[in-house]
Parts: structure tokens; sequence; C-alpha cells
């Protein structure tokens, strides 16, 4: 059965102002260009096939740490945060009409106002995998991520996340029938050698 090994897209002007981006194609900054181009997929990675979100954030990162031009699919865009997009998280919680809820207490049936739930985005994402017939890198968004690990370790974004998501950084999936299993730690990227 396959791996998958997850990465998420470099730094956006949006991540750096703490708003919440969804589907909004905002693109890398110019550091994180420059905090990527060292940069280059490690071993057996380096060979395995390479997607990414249609986004541009997710796409140029998978181009410059893989050397290569992705395949794009549209089952790793980010959710659909509809009227959240483009806000900053700590404005929603001053909001109290806004709905806005920590991560720990959405729960599978979590939607944002006039966006795409959490549901639709495991079955999109579960489509995807099912299609997968040999090791592959996705590089997507941690809202993509985060479905996608917690099917792996049987969260239900309730209670603390038994994962932690940083940059640079692949989780690897082990697709098996009975189930998946996300592999303890993580692999670094690496140095790029020419």
């Amino acid at each position: 059965m396959p791996r998958l090994a997850l990465l998420r897209h470099g730094h956006t002007a949006w991540n750096r102002e703490g708003r919440i981006q969804g589907r909004t194609d905002v693109p890398l900054d110019g550091p994180a260009r420059a905090q990527l181009q060292p940069l280059c997929l490690p071993a057996p990675w380096d060979c395995a096939t390479l997607w990414s979100s249609p986004l541009s954030r997710a796409s140029e990162t998978a181009k410059i740490i893989g050397g290569r031009p992705p395949i794009t699919d549209a089952a790793l865009i980010e959710m659909d945060f509809g009227q959240w997009e483009g806000s900053r998280s700590q404005d929603l919680f001053a909001d109290g009409s806004s709905g806005f809820r920590h991560i720990e207490d959405w729960g599978w049936a979590f939607c944002p106002p006039g966006g795409e739930s959490l549901i639709a985005v495991k079955d999109r994402l579960n489509r995807w995998v099912k299609g997968l017939t040999t090791d592959a890198v996705a590089v997507c968004h941690i809202g993509v991520m985060r479905v996608l690990m917690a099917q792996a370790t049987g969260w239900a974004f309730a209670g603390p996340p038994p994962f932690q998501i940083k940059r640079n950084r692949l989780y690897v999936i082990e697709i098996k029938q009975d189930g998946w299993q996300l592999e303890s730690g993580f692999t670094r990227l690496v140095e790029r050698c020419s």
C-alpha cells in the first residue's frame, strides 16, 4: 500500500497577519521563497509522485522543493472558510455573532458560515487518496492536513489534536486497507545538493 507524505505550503502575507486564507489564492511572500529555495525533498520522497493543491502558495512550494512542476488536483485545495476568509481569528473571536470557535471544539459536523463542512473536505480527500497507487508527496494546506491526519489518528476535532503541523516537515501516513496510520515524528526537508 502507498505512503502519503504531507507538506504545508510556505508562508504568505496573510499567514503572517493571522488571516484565514481558505480558498483565496494568496501567493507565497518573498521571505518564504527565500527560505524554501535552498531546500528539497529528502530521499526517497524526492522520487515520489509530487502533487499539490492548485492554489499558487502550494503549487509554488511544491515546484521549489520538488524541482519539478507538481500534478495539481482540486481535491487538495484548502477548506472553504466562507464568510471568515480574509478575517483574523482574533477579530472573529471578538465578534460574538461570528460563530468562530477553536478547532478543538469543531467536531466532524463543523461548517463555517457559507463555507465547506469538514465532512465534505473528508469525502473529497478520501476519493483522491483511493486513487493513489504509489508513494506520493502532497503539498497542501493546514486544513487539508488536519483532516487527513485526523483520520490516521482517530482524532475527531474534539480536544487537543494528537499532532502538531509545522512548515518544512513531511508528515507520513501509511494508507492501508484496514485503516490509516500516521507515522510518529516527521521528516525534515534537506539542503539542496546541486
